[in-house]
């Protein structure tokens, strides 16, 4: 038992290693005072001159750059408001017992996590073509909230399976109607499931870049998007301190719906 369990230790270690290796080679060249992707010679003799906060401070002065953040933020932010709203809708509908179908419903809803997303960029590049909503900021939220509501409606189903329904029958019973109740007594009880399924539909939008190649314009440029072109177009070590903020964003998203995690199964074991 002993070697089994030093053999799948080491295996995970090494998985972990493969995973996060990648991240431990951008982070430091972030800091590279030349603009060269390599580790330069003062850089590996820890000399203070080969480090430099130059790539970020050339983020923060770039209006390009700028202007990607503001459309990140406003495109994921408006995205994950629309597709938490409709998630949870989803969540609530699919959790009671008598819905016709079921299984199919879910399997449609959560389609466009397992669709290659170059599929789906496509398909809604035509479809929004019709609509006039290609190279628009309201294309890209509406496509960016279809991708973040199958994140939703997993979280938030998760949470309502410890729910105990007769919380809200009897909230009916005592004369409440439907949304008093939704908002006095479920909401509050499977918020941390609704706030990482947000937490995660923000996070696929502010790491989207393929339906923003399809349905972006030169107006609708996103962080991805800029790193994507810088590469192409013009290399500068700028792009690896764009990523390296992203880690730290993906890194601070993945603390929060830990923490919520946990928190809810106390919530689940405390109602109980």
């Amino acid at each position: 038992m002993t070697g089994w369990r030093i053999l799948s230790r080491s295996m995970a270690g090494f998985t972990l290693i493969f995973l996060i290796a990648p991240l431990l080679v951008i982070v430091p060249l972030s800091f590279n005072a030349e603009p060269f992707f390599t580790f330069t010679p003062k850089m590996l003799a820890f000399d203070s001159e080969g480090y430099s906060l130059r790539w970020y401070r050339a983020i923060l002065d770039d209006d390009v750059w700028r202007g990607a953040l503001i459309n990140s933020l406003i495109i994921g932010g408006l995205a994950t408001l629309i597709a938490t709203v409709l998630g949870t809708l989803a969540a609530m509908g699919l959790a009671r017992g008598n819905v016709p179908a079921k299984g199919l419903i879910m399997g449609l809803i959560i389609s466009p996590m397992i669709t290659p997303m170059v599929i789906s960029a496509a398909g809604m590049y035509f479809f929004y073509s019709d609509f006039g909503l290609t190279q628009t900021h309201l294309g890209l939220i509406i496509a960016h909230a279809c991708l973040g509501v199958p994140f939703v409606v997993i979280t938030v189903t998760a949470s309502l399976t410890g729910y105990d329904w007769n919380l809200t029958r009897a909230g009916l019973s005592l004369g409440a109607d439907p949304w008093t109740v939704f908002f006095r007594v479920t909401l509050p009880l499977i918020l941390p499931g609704v706030i990482s399924g947000a937490l995660f539909a923000f996070a696929t939008s502010f790491d989207e870049v393929v339906t923003v190649l399809f349905l972006g314009g030169p107006e609708q440029v996103t962080i991805p998007r800029k790193m994507w072109s810088g590469i192409r177009e013009q290399i500068s070590p700028a792009i690896l301190a764009a990523a390296t903020l992203l880690i730290v964003v993906a890194a601070l998203l993945l603390v929060c719906v830990e923490w919520l995690r946990r928190r809810n199964e106390r919530l689940q074991v405390s109602t109980r």
